[in-house]
């Protein structure tokens, strides 16, 4: 939802971010694959250091570094359906590194699964009504989606360090909530445009088999 109201906002920062990454000459998908490994390290080193704060800022970093290959792809004229396609694929395990650490650490895997699959039913959502129809990619302004996530999760690991670590179920609770309420939003949308398209087929059906005099 933030990404797409403040788009326009938005994306020059990136882009003015992205500078030092176009001198260097990386390619979009060099880009998403660092952001991959950061996450990755900055998860693992969570399990070293034990500290919910730092894991926080760490990953803000991390996730802030990830969100430029797209920058990167428009400034150096590199956008590609398959990059769109890797960034996707790695996103999603991006999550589930998050995830897998706050639940071997705390012991919370029931609600890491409820969070990660929340995560995944609400791009299924979008992803599988595109086989069945043509869909914009910016006309799904939903509430929980991949920003609002990667910053509930900094959030939520920053609010730790003072508060206590209950937070973190607390969080990931809310999170599960949230995004399993934001996968039935997209689901509700997904199911009106498709019945939409059925009427429309139905209707064009129709005209062609009417009797012509």
């Amino acid at each position: 939802m933030i990404d797409g109201l403040l788009k326009t906002k938005i994306d020059p920062m990136w882009e003015a971010m992205s500078t030092p990454l176009v001198k260097a000459g990386l390619t979009p998908n060099q880009v998403t694959a660092t952001g991959l490994v950061l996450i990755v390290v900055t998860s693992l080193a969570y399990l070293w250091h034990g500290s919910e704060a730092i894991f926080g800022l760490t990953l803000a970093v991390a996730f802030a570094f990830d969100a430029l290959d797209g920058a990167v792809a428009r400034r150096t004229g590199l956008s590609s359906k398959s990059g769109g396609y890797f960034d996707a694929m790695v996103d999603r395990y991006q999550e589930l590194a998050v995830l897998a650490v706050l639940a071997f650490v705390h012991d919370l895997w029931p609600l890491a699964l409820a969070c990660f699959s929340g995560s995944v039913i609400t791009s299924y959502a979008k992803a599988r009504t595109a086989i069945e129809m043509p869909v914009s990619n910016t006309d799904w302004p939903d509430f929980f989606e991949r920003m609002e996530r990667v910053i509930y999760i900094c959030a939520m690991l920053l609010l730790a360090g003072p508060l206590g670590e209950w937070i973190i179920a607390v969080g990931l609770a809310g999170f599960a909530a949230l995004s399993h309420i934001t996968a039935l939003q997209r689901a509700r949308r997904a199911f009106g445009m498709l019945r939409a398209a059925d009427r429309q087929t139905s209707s064009q059906a129709a005209t062609d088999d009417a009797p012509r005099t």
